[in-house]
């Protein structure tokens, strides 16, 4: 079966769950491309695995031009299935193939969720309109289901829950990871991993950390991930540039600072399900984490979900967890074993590549 895979994101969790399935499906003995910007860690990670890449060098907001791009490409490669991840590949794609082709629709949030409010409205609409042309829908939680059928997009639908490598992905010791990253190693560290966006509300963490840090004076916070906000956050937030927060950058080691942790700490504004708090379960660590998209699904006891928005909770939560690490460490195992039995990778690809095969033999979703 010749699969094309389409994403203007490439990095963090879109790219790689990309990565993750375009390589289980090339290990089938499929034919499969990913079409994507031509630079960044997908399109180097696809082709270090051996799976093919076409360049699409499309921005967040399509333009007529980058939907010209993907039809021609679309057509050169003759597909049987496509699947399309994101919004903007969910909005050139759809408008370049017009059903014309099997297509598998993976949103990873909502338009109407992330776009600013003015085009909510009109995100939705455009939405409902492309059902027509969506031959199934893939939500990566509940809650984005939920909210899709609330909109009244009525394409065929099945849940499909993000995977992690959790054999990649293991408890490790903590004053190892300490020392291998030059971290304090006997100190409360709360971890925080994403690129640095509004959606994921690292300045809500900044905001809460005086209170936690009051309550827990020796202990850090590590912010691991870049984006263009971070500068704009250290000169309005007061508590950004205080000495107990580390404004990391991007890390090859992520499993490394999840290992480094006592707490991991998720503060999205939206999320369709977030691989963070799956990466840091599979580690061992405990996670706190506002209840948002899919976070409720995946966090369950391994941690604390806290209402969205509530920085009040989510200072007491991770502040009662630096102070007593038995209990995080409790959270953790119990995470662990959640995240073997329940999110395991190959899991969500075993179930992906189904769903496509239905799609280009016509059986029913």
């Amino acid at each position: 079966m010749r699969i094309v895979h389409v994403s203007q994101p490439v990095t963090a969790g879109v790219a790689e769950v990309v990565r993750q399935l375009a390589t289980a499906q090339r290990d089938r003995g499929w034919a499969v491309t990913v079409v994507c910007p031509p630079a960044g860690w997908l399109p180097d990670h696809c082709r270090a695995a051996g799976v093919d890449v076409g360049a699409w060098p499309a921005s967040r907001t399509p333009t007529l031009a980058d939907l010209v791009r993907l039809r021609r490409t679309l057509r050169r490669l003759d597909p049987d299935v496509v699947h399309l991840h994101s919004s903007s590949a969910g909005l050139a794609g759809r408008l370049a193939l017009r059903g014309r082709c099997p297509t598998l629709f993976q949103p990873h949030l909502w338009s109407f969720q992330s776009a600013p409010r003015p085009l909510r409205g009109p995100a939705v609409v455009w939405e409902r309109w492309a059902a027509r042309w969506t031959r199934h829908l893939v939500c990566v939680s509940d809650d984005e289901l939920a909210a899709g059928r609330d909109a009244g997009i009525d394409a065929p639908a099945e849940v499909v829950c993000n995977g992690v490598d959790t054999d990649r992905l293991r408890p490790a010791d903590r004053r190892a990871a300490r020392r291998l990253l030059g971290l304090p190693p006997d100190v409360p560290i709360a971890v925080c991993v994403g690129r640095l966006a509004p959606l994921k509300g690292q300045d809500q963490l900044l905001a809460a950390w005086p209170a936690v840090h009051a309550r827990v004076p020796d202990a850090r916070l590590v912010l691991v991930g870049d984006g263009a906000l971070g500068a704009r956050w250290r000169a309005t937030i007061p508590a950004a540039t205080h000495d107990s927060v580390l404004w990391w950058g991007h890390s090859d080691e992520v499993a490394a600072h999840y290992a480094a942790a006592d707490v991991v700490v998720v503060p999205s504004r939206a999320e369709g399900m977030a691989l963070v708090p799956l990466e840091a379960m599979a580690c061992g660590r405990s996670v706190v984490a506002f209840d948002v998209g899919g976070v409720r699904q995946s966090v369950a006891g391994a941690g604390a979900v806290l209402p969205a928005g509530d920085l009040p909770a989510l200072a007491d939560a991770v502040a009662s967890r630096l102070r007593h690490p038995e209990v995080a460490d409790r959270e953790g195992r119990a995470g662990r074993g959640r995240a073997a039995d329940l999110f395991a990778a190959a899991q969500a690809t075993d179930r992906l590549c189904v769903l496509a095969e239905k799609a280009h033999t016509g059986a029913p979703g």
